[in-house]
């Protein structure tokens, strides 16, 4: 079995306030292709785990979904790192979570308690190092955000735990993406 933790950057932080914004159609398609690249070469159970976050985390389960009947050995778990996790989103925002939910293979708490410090953040954190193989990251050190903590604690596991491994996807990566995703797009109009 193999276990995988995605995470990135939150869709603010890349200024993404709308799910119709190009950016996230090629994020999504930077991450199938990440996704598919690594299940093409297993047949074994292969779950993909990671959080609630508007973003790369719900981006990477929107992929994984999207791929899903072609690779039946996916499996999709979200994990919220505390109760009631959402609960300062907008309805928009908290109906969008609760769908993906519904869809997921597994989802579950890693505190059952409601937000009460920054300890449950890094409970969260050493619950998805110590239950996955290795990370799937869109984040570029040179351009911090949140994951920045994510990225921390997974290269001090990494210190110890050397077979760990981190598929990390930089800005330089998505931009080349980009790239390519708007030429498919003038091949398209053109025809």
């Amino acid at each position: 079995m193999k276990r995988l933790w995605t995470t990135g950057y939150r869709a603010y932080e890349l200024g993404v306030f709308d799910e119709k914004n190009p950016k996230v159609a090629v994020i999504k398609e930077v991450l199938q292709k990440e996704l598919c690249y690594q299940l093409d070469s297993t047949s074994e159970e292969f779950w993909l785990i990671t959080g609630p976050q508007m973003g790369v985390e719900r981006w990477s389960i929107e992929s994984a979904l999207a791929i899903k009947d072609d690779y039946p050995q996916l499996k999709i778990a979200l994990m919220e790192p505390y109760a009631d996790f959402a609960a300062r989103w907008n309805e928009n925002n908290q109906a969008r979570l609760a769908a993906v939910k519904a869809q997921v293979d597994f989802a579950g708490l890693v505190s059952e308690k409601k937000y009460e410090s920054p300890e449950q953040l890094r409970a969260y954190q050493n619950f998805m190092l110590h239950y996955t193989d290795g990370a799937l990251l869109i984040y570029d050190p040179e351009r911090e955000g949140k994951t920045v903590w994510d990225w921390r604690a997974i290269n001090r596991y990494r210190e110890q735990n050397a077979d760990y491994s981190m598929r990390m996807i930089d800005f330089d990566e998505l931009q080349e993406a980009a790239e390519e995703y708007s030429e498919r797009l003038r091949e398209t109009d053109e025809e």
